[in-house]
């Protein structure tokens, strides 16, 4: 199939990427850049959709207009302060776009240039979301899929510059593909006492200890070992000094998964371990347990048609077909659960992305911006 995109329009991306890169907003606070893409945008004659700030919908009605598809892309930033010496260095300190997001939203915005310039050759309606808050709640997917901007669109595709795949692959796994991410806390209330005379004490630290081990045994002992998943306590609070007891032991950790069955699997073994530890040292232990954003699964039928596409455009050996999915949370899942589609990983991993996402020194592999908008259009212009 014969590539749609010009160098010109590479490097049009590019340009906004760094821009983007240079003034980052945090989760709920990218106004700026709501404002920077809605001008883009009605450069571009695409309708604005009414939805709430700071996210923002475009709108392209297709010739044939009889299939609707929808592509994301997130816009927010994370609370890094960004290290290194490249020309385009965040100009706002404490922020920065440490995961990938001003490529994104650089990759849709091109995408939304070229097929705008080239109506008479899209059939379907497009839908061009840019997504606030995709780093942490409240979601922005799941708020604008309460609001609506998923309803009569028939699929949806996301993607992401992805470090840990190497530079040159695309790939989409054929159902679960990054996991669910839940959070707890976990509070153990005992006796306390001198630490001399343990015996006259309850102690939550060493019941603490006893339910961190029991938690363990979820994964190792209750669930497939073909089935992936993580429990993680992540931090203990106890005590004031090294010769008490504390009354009180708190412990805060997070759950990954990757089906909606070892999710619930694991919510009822915590709380069967954190309910019954305790009791049998005398104490007393209580879970709060938030529900987070739940695992992305992509419908197959949709991540069958990205691996087509994939393939046609840029040959066999560019498709990841032995990808292997990640426990890494995403709230396009959100989408997923409303609506068939597909999330992508488009890699970048190399000497030019060396650092991991979220890393102080993390950066995009520009290389590979062309070949992620070169996607999106395709899998506009093959749709339906």
């Amino acid at each position: 199939m014969q590539k749609m995109i010009s160098a010109e329009l590479g490097e049009w991306a590019i340009a906004h990427r760094r821009y983007l890169h240079q003034h980052p907003e945090l989760s709920g606070e990218e106004y700026q850049t709501h404002a920077y893409i809605k001008r883009h945008l009605e450069e571009l004659s695409i309708e604005i959709l009414d939805y709430q700030a700071p996210s923002i919908v475009g709108y392209l009605k297709g010739t044939d207009g009889s299939k609707t598809i929808a592509l994301r892309a997130d816009i927010d930033a994370l609370p890094v302060m960004e290290e290194g010496d490249k020309s385009y260095l965040s100009k706002v300190p404490g922020i920065a776009h440490a995961c990938g997001h001003d490529g994104h939203t650089a990759v849709l915005l091109a995408a939304a240039k070229w097929l705008s310039e080239h109506r008479s050759e899209v059939k379907s309606n497009v839908v061009f979301i840019f997504q606030s808050s995709e780093e942490r709640e409240p979601s922005g997917a799941e708020a604008l899929v309460q609001q609506g901007v998923l309803e009569n669109v028939d699929a949806i595709f996301g993607i992401h510059l992805w470090q840990p795949l190497a530079k040159g692959l695309i790939g989409a796994c054929h159902g679960p593909m990054m996991g669910a991410c839940d959070e707890f806390k976990i509070t153990i209330e005992g006796k306390g006492g001198h630490g001399a005379m343990p015996h006259e004490t309850v102690d939550p630290i060493f019941i603490a200890s006893q339910i961190v081990s029991g938690l363990q045994s979820i994964v190792s002992r209750t669930l497939s070992p073909l089935q992936s998943a993580v429990v993680t306590v992540g931090k203990v609070e106890a005590g004031s000094t090294f010769n008490i007891i504390p009354n009180e032991a708190v412990m805060l950790g997070t759950t990954r998964s990757l089906t909606v069955e070892t999710r619930q699997h694991i919510y009822d073994q915590m709380k069967r371990i954190v309910e019954g530890i305790p009791v049998s040292f005398g104490a007393t232990g209580q879970m709060e347990y938030y529900w987070g954003t739940p695992a992305v699964i992509n419908d197959r039928t949709q991540s069958r048609y990205v691996e087509d596409v994939v393939r046609e455009t840029f040959g066999d050996a560019v498709y990841a077909a032995d990808m292997e999915p990640t426990l890494a949370a995403e709230d396009f899942a959100h989408y997923l659960v409303k609506c068939p589609g597909a999330f992508i990983f488009v890699g970048m991993g190399g000497e030019a992305s060396a650092y991991p996402h979220h890393h102080p020194r993390f950066d995009i592999d520009e290389d590979v911006i062309p070949s992620a908008i070169e996607l999106f259009i395709q899998l506009v212009l093959r749709f339906g």
